[in-house]
């Protein structure tokens, strides 16, 4: 509990948040929203504190006054700057946020819980994909201005944190918070992000460079104003209205200019820039400008080759001024720009700020956005209900940035796969891929990931690419990998195939050659010797048919009936001869085929064999091929009928899923008591990697039963796939 004098304290510190709010208290409305937005911290909070041994609800009031005061934006991002920890801190929801402040508020304080969540530490290592992530995680800018706003105040009460966090909260103010303040023309608060993270990491550099500058202070101001004296003698003696304006630089930036130069801080000459700016007329600005370039040209030396020329022809930003550096007193170089008001305050905002005249690798598809920060930054916005106050971020949607265990940032093509993430992390790793934690959930290859997700890949050492990944992964990459793996796949089965069909060769006395290997491809109707090789490896060609093709010798042991046998089939149709298939054919003797046990809903044939009646086979069965080609006067055309007590048919399921406890037993509760199917048997595998194979022997009414059932095994969470296979293996 509180002390009165710590109460009183929070009373204080939520004054001056109304004296800085001031301005933008503009409607009875805004004063309420404030007042809603604090009761609310103040009663989530409850007085506790952080980390630092800070209360919550005083960091969010800071964090509030940066917004207003360092920034200025309204009075919306002021109530959400307020709130901006409440989700992760305390019980309060989104929803609770949308029921008393609206949907606007509710999205930005989403948002911002969002990013707060995301693991820094590796990312600062990578500070361009962690900026994009940024970016991409909200669509309103004002999220990422208050997230600045947050960082200034962590940074300035980095002080009460651990000598190791001190370092890896300023490290990641330096990587990643810097250079979004620097290109969002937030000059100020970079500097100070900057300045910090040197006074952090190298306190030493740090002290010595601002004792220097305050030992040089009045040395300094004795210059500029000496240097200045002869320039404002000739502006008011030709009647200019001007005001001048020095900047010392950072001590962050004197440091950077003596690393870049390599000298000591008394050889860095510009420590601080002269901005001149005229008061005038549009229509006379560029000849002032370039009157007041000949003044100051005429008191001291110019370096042509220092001359910048921004009035005659802009940048492309907008950007207008006149750049010199001129020899003043004691041989000393100083920087000196000259502007017309119009031009400053042109140069004061958005794209045309000082980061961007700076930068010299700026992109040009950041204009836009650029400008609407900015001018959401001078506008001071309103509390608005709707979306009218939300500012879009024009960045680009097709990607999204995902995280290793480790904490590196992956980007990756909007609606990449697990798959296309396994090989973005190395080729060994994708092609070896089951699945995935995300988020520490475990989920198949197929699973479309999201930004910021966290993923982790599940690998097995029987693994191999398979044809149907390319319909998986969307990145050229992994699509490029599998092919290659899949390529060098079918050149080692085909080495395989080659030894077998040398082996059979040598133990059937058949030499072997070119002109051999060639009669068979012709025969298979084949491109390559790789395509029979490989047909070989994969049994797709068996050994045996190969050996009967070359000497000429039936396939069966048995010899081929007279088709005058097959005239008692009992019905004609369309002059063709058909078995119509039920259970109530006594006087037809068939069987089903063992090598792929059809059932009723399966495109099937007839093979009429000796001694045994008539097989029933699926037209896609290993052996229908063949049978067709060698013998199709003994295929018969078969029909299935409905009788009215339906016979069951035996028929096997394959599944793989993640090794989870229960879920087998689930899996044979669904299918007796929940579909009352007759489940005959089934047998599981555990394999090393934590996944496991199974296969289940059932009996169905038909194939619409049996695709109804693997659909159902398939939504099981843990199960990777199912599928129907034509017998145990």
């Amino acid at each position: 509990m509180a002390t009165k004098e710590e109460r009183q304290i929070l009373v204080n510190k939520y004054r001056s948040l109304l004296r800085v709010c001031k301005p933008y208290l503009t409607s009875k409305k805004d004063a309420q929203i404030l007042r809603k937005a604090y009761n609310l911290i103040l009663d989530a909070y409850q007085y506790k504190k952080n980390e630092t041994g800070e209360y919550f609800i005083l960091h969010a009031v800071a964090v509030a006054k940066i917004v207003a005061q360092d920034i200025g934006l309204g009075i919306t991002s002021i109530v959400c700057a307020l709130m901006h920890d409440i989700i992760r801190d305390t019980d309060i929801t989104v929803q609770n946020i949308k029921t008393n402040f609206g949907d606007t508020i509710a999205h930005i304080v989403k948002d911002l819980n969002k990013i707060s969540v995301i693991d820094t530490e590796r990312a600062s290592l990578q500070p361009e994909n962690f900026i994009e992530l940024l970016f991409s995680l909200t669509d309103d800018v004002r999220v990422i201005l208050i997230k600045l706003a947050d960082r200034l105040n962590n940074m300035r009460t980095i002080d009460k944190r651990p000598p190791r966090k001190q370092k890896l909260l300023s490290s990641d103010t330096h990587n990643l918070y810097a250079p979004i303040a620097h290109r969002l023309g937030l000059y100020n608060i970079k500097t100070e992000l900057e300045d910090r993270y040197l006074l952090y990491n190298h306190p030493d550099i740090y002290r010595a460079i601002a004792i220097q500058l305050k030992d040089t202070e009045k040395q300094r101001t004795r210059f500029i104003n000496d240097f200045l004296k002869p320039i404002k003698v000739e502006l008011e003696k030709y009647g200019f209205d001007f005001e001048i304006k020095s900047r010392t630089k950072s001590i962050f930036s004197i440091w950077q200019k003596m690393i870049n130069k390599k000298v000591d801080f008394d050889k860095v000459y510009d420590l601080f820039a002269i901005r001149i700016i005229i008061k005038n007329i549009i229509e006379s600005e560029k000849a002032d400008c370039w009157k007041v370039y000949s003044f100051v040209t005429d008191i001291y030396q110019p370096n042509p080759k220092r001359l910048r020329d921004w009035i005659t022809t802009p940048k492309d930003s907008g950007y207008e001024s006149l750049h010199t550096t001129v020899k003043g007193p004691k041989n000393r170089w100083v920087e000196i720009q000259i502007r017309t008001k119009r031009m400053d305050e042109i140069a004061e905002k958005g794209d045309a700020s000082h980061w961007k005249y700076k930068e010299t690798a700026a992109r040009s598809d950041d204009d836009k956005w650029l400008r609407e920060i900015r001018e959401k930054i001078e506008s001071s916005s309103k509390y608005l209900s709707d979306k009218k106050n939300r500012t879009k971020i024009n960045t680009v949607r097709d990607k999204i940035f995902v995280f290793t265990p480790l904490g590196d940032l992956k980007k990756l093509k909007a609606g990449s796969t697990v798959l296309d993430f396994a090989f973005e992390i190395h080729s060994n790793v994708g092609s070896k891929c089951t699945g995935a934690k995300v988020n520490n959930k475990i989920v198949p290859l197929k699973h479309i990931l999201k930004n910021g997700d966290k993923v982790e890949i599940i690998t097995s050492k029987k693994q191999k690419p398979k044809q149907d990944w390319l319909n998986i992964v969307v990145t050229s990459k992994a699509k490029s990998k599998i092919k290659q793996a899949l390529k060098q796949n079918k050149f080692l089965e085909a080495e395989i195939g080659k030894d077998i069909i040398k082996r059979k060769f040598k133990n059937w006395k058949i030499t072997y050659s070119d002109e051999v290997i060639n009669k068979l491809i012709n025969h298979y109707k084949l491109k390559s010797h790789l395509d029979f090789y490989y047909n070989v490896a994969i049994e797709k060609i068996a050994p045996l048919e190969i050996k009967k093709i070359l000497t000429s010798q039936e396939e069966e042991n048995i010899k081929p009936e007279k088709s005058e046998n097959i005239q008692e089939l009992p019905v004609k149709d369309n002059n063709k001869n058909y078995l119509i298939i039920d259970n109530t054919l006594d006087n037809v003797n068939y069987r089903f085929g063992k090598c792929c046990n059809p059932i009723l809903g399966d495109d099937v044939f007839g093979f009429i064999t000796i001694g045994r009646g008539i097989t029933i086979h699926k037209n896609t069965c290993p052996n229908a091929r063949r049978l067709k080609i060698k013998y199709p006067y003994r295929v018969l055309d078969v029909k299935w009928k409905s009788a009215k007590d339906k016979a069951l048919f035996q028929a096997f399921i394959y599944f793989t899923g993640y090794d989870k406890m229960g879920i087998v037993s689930k899996i044979t509760n669904m299918i007796t008591n929940e579909l009352k199917i007759n489940m005959r048997s089934i047998s599981v595998k555990s394999n090393d990697d934590n996944t496991f194979n199974g296969k289940i022997k059932v009996l169905v009414s038909d194939k619409e039963q049996l695709n109804d059932l693997i659909n159902k095994i398939i939504k099981f969470d843990g199960v990777i796939d199912a599928s129907r296979i034509d017998k145990f293996k």
